[in-house]
């Protein structure tokens, strides 16, 4: 985002009139939410303070009841222009009561270090206290990059300026910064990273026979069930024929086979009807399971490796494969395969997917997938409801299908940008 602000800076456009239109876009979706009530802006010292200031002065024009606390002088030339425009109310930050409305402008991006106490503490009084609350591009006290929390309040919404920004998407940052909206300000941003869209399934052809939509094989093992809910996903996703090998057949659409060994494996991986295979659900720990993954990784099928799969395999061994390979763990998963993190889950899966040669969906209540080219989409606020054994195997069983139907494309598809800066 800072890339793209310069290029706009360096095409002649002066911060002041960016700052200007940044603000009137936090004052147009403040108006939305404040229905005429009372509002109060706080402001900070760096670029935030500016378009706060900024939504101050359009919103008194427009006859709100406005007052704005200061949080700190401001820094820079823009932020002292904008400053000086402002000729309502001013209170410091500490002096500052509670209001309907409120708009936070303290900090945006550039927060490394926890909030001091003198501004943290105003901030959790006044920001629970406002019947709705909105952050100018964060909420104060977000690490922009990780998520991270360094002391801010929960606001009702937040409006990201340009591009949306990690935090937005990851860790204490999905509860905290609320209801996610996007004003581009008309800047141009180019990235590999991008969030999730709402998926589009075309219809199969004219001419589509169960083996043209793809075969998607799964190994069942100590926990069939598992291995069950897999197959009754890849079959509702499109896939044109689902085996099961070793599991019970509970879907229409699903087909048993008899258990495979190693070598039964190896001659099923030989079938060039086979499109995908997925190893892993409830497949279980032993050397017979180990064997079997250690077979489906050395095959030239794509694959995707999830749940016991993936503690039975190494980094090594996914590094030689040639065909498509997804990872799909959650957090103990991914810590047990490509060891601790700290940071942003982004720049951790990044690696990952780059050491393992691999697309690595990285699961969570932010979940991040990422392809050794670079190229990430985050999916974020899913709902809490999938926290529940078995929502792992549906979606490996999507994946597998998925996989198998559209072969020739990217593992991670990117489309072109919607309004929404989604892909």
């Amino acid at each position: 985002m800072r890339a793209a602000e310069a290029a706009t800076f360096a095409m002649g456009v002066a911060q002041a009139d960016l700052m200007e239109q940044a603000g009137l876009a936090v004052a147009r979706t403040a108006r939305r939410f404040a229905a005429g009530a009372p509002v109060l802006v706080l402001a900070g010292p760096g670029n935030n303070g500016g378009d706060a200031y900024v939504a101050a002065r359009h919103l008194s024009e427009w006859g709100h009841d406005v007052m704005v606390a200061v949080a700190d002088l401001p820094r820079s030339s823009a932020a002292l222009e904008m400053r000086a425009r402002w000729t309502g109310p001013v209170v410091a930050l500490a002096d500052a009561q509670p209001r309907a409305m409120l708009i936070d402008g303290v900090f945006g991006t550039g927060m490394t270090r926890p909030l001091p106490p003198a501004i943290r503490d105003p901030l959790r009084k006044l920001v629970p206290a406002a019947r709705f609350s909105l952050a100018i591009d964060l909420p104060s006290g977000l690490d922009a990059d990780s998520g991270d929390d360094l002391g801010a309040a929960r606001v009702s919404a937040t409006l990201a300026l340009g591009a949306l920004k990690p935090a937005h998407l990851l860790s204490f940052g999905v509860a905290a910064c609320g209801h996610v909206l996007r004003d581009g300000l008309g800047i141009a941003v180019d990235s590999d990273w991008h969030s999730i869209a709402r998926p589009v399934i075309a219809s199969p052809r004219h001419d589509a026979h169960k083996y043209r939509r793809g075969l998607v094989g799964i190994v069942a093992g100590a926990m069939p069930g598992a291995a069950a809910l897999a197959a009754g996903a890849a079959a509702r996703g499109g896939a044109g024929y689902v085996v099961v090998a070793g599991g019970i057949a509970r879907d229409a659409a699903v087909v048993g086979r008899a258990a495979v060994d190693r070598g039964a494996l190896a001659a099923w991986l030989a079938d060039d009807r086979l499109r995908v295979l997925l190893i892993g659900p409830g497949l279980g720990r032993g050397e017979a399971a180990r064997a079997l993954v250690e077979t489906a990784i050395a095959g030239d099928r794509p694959l995707v490796l999830d749940g016991d799969a993936l503690g039975l395999c190494s980094l090594d061994q996914l590094k030689r494969r040639v065909a498509p390979t997804v990872l799909t763990p959650h957090g103990g998963e991914f810590a047990a395969l490509f060891g601790a993190w700290r940071g942003s889950k982004i720049d951790a899966t990044l690696a990952a997917a780059r050491a393992s040669g691999a697309v690595v969906v990285h699961k969570g209540p932010d979940t991040v997938i990422a392809d050794p080219k670079g190229r990430v989409i985050v999916a974020a606020a899913a709902t809490p409801w999938l926290a529940t054994a078995g929502t792992g195997d549906v979606l490996a069983g999507l994946i597998a299908s998925r996989l198998a139907v559209t072969p020739d494309l990217s593992l991670i598809h990117i489309s072109e940008p919607t309004r929404g800066g989604r892909a």
